[in-house]
């Protein structure tokens, strides 16, 4: 496949013992260009060159791993712009989002707006590219799948649907070169301004089902949701809506 594809990859944490790692899903991304181009994959990350964690993916089989040397707080969008304009890149792979750093998933879409390119999310598979198109596969909710026609260049972003990364080995990982690279380097104001915690899973309602014999219990769990005492307010003024939510907040306890 005469495609030019890169990687995007970073630093990842274990999500029990927080040690520095690979990235599940950018070791994925990389999986999946080894399996598109083989030896012709190139793998870039922006940060600090000798970080040890990023000699995990030199153990996938890279001979080589570009770095776009920048120190820690720095926006690394403007960086990896460049770069990728410059390099001529066709498909840019990434993952969902980071495991460290700011974590918001949101560098993928700021990084195509950029370059003005297309953006899929949730890439399952490359089937084919063709005449500048490349046929992929999406991954759905639910083991889901939907076939789309992307014109190149684009980027997408990989979750746990993409195949799943080889181990790395030892020997490779040390042999392989991280490969740095000077750019101009751009302070992340939100970043400095923001202060970072552990994102928490929103809790889930659970559906109480009173019933006292299991034919009861099975027709309450397979019955359609009905509609309670919520109501749908038209015509009213700002205060009275405002008034109406509320007063729901209250009864569901969410305000005390």
């Amino acid at each position: 496949m005469s495609v030019k594809i890169v990687s995007l990859v970073s630093v990842g944490a274990h999500p029990t013992s927080g040690r520095a790692r690979r990235a599940e899903q950018d070791a994925r991304a990389v999986e999946l260009g080894l399996q598109l181009v083989g030896d012709n994959l190139q793998v870039l990350h922006a940060g600090k060159a000798e970080e040890p964690a990023l000699r995990a993916y030199l153990g996938m089989g890279l001979a080589r791993l570009h770095v776009l040397e920048q120190p820690a707080g720095s926006d690394a969008l403007p960086a990896l712009a460049e770069y990728l304009r410059d390099a001529a890149a066709q498909i840019v792979l990434a993952g969902t989002q980071a495991e460290t750093g700011e974590g918001s998933g949101m560098l993928p879409f700021l990084l195509g707006e950029q370059l003005g390119w297309p953006v899929v999310v949730g890439l399952a598979a490359v089937e084919s590219i063709d005449g500048g198109v490349a046929h992929v596969l999406q991954a759905l909710p639910r083991g889901q799948r939907r076939r789309l026609k992307v014109r190149l260049p684009m980027l997408a972003t990989v979750d746990n649907a993409a195949p799943t990364p080889r181990q790395s080995a030892y020997g490779p990982a040390q042999r392989g070169e991280l490969q740095a690279h000077e750019v101009d380097i751009f302070d992340d104001p939100l970043l400095a301004e923001s202060a970072l915690q552990p994102a928490k899973p929103r809790p889930k309602r659970l559906k109480v089902i009173k019933a006292k014999s299991g034919a009861d219990r099975m027709k309450a769990a397979t019955a359609k949701a009905s509609g309670g005492t919520g109501q749908v307010l038209k015509g009213v003024s700002a205060r009275e809506g405002a008034q109406a939510v509320m007063k729901l907040l209250i009864e569901e306890g969410v305000i005390r």
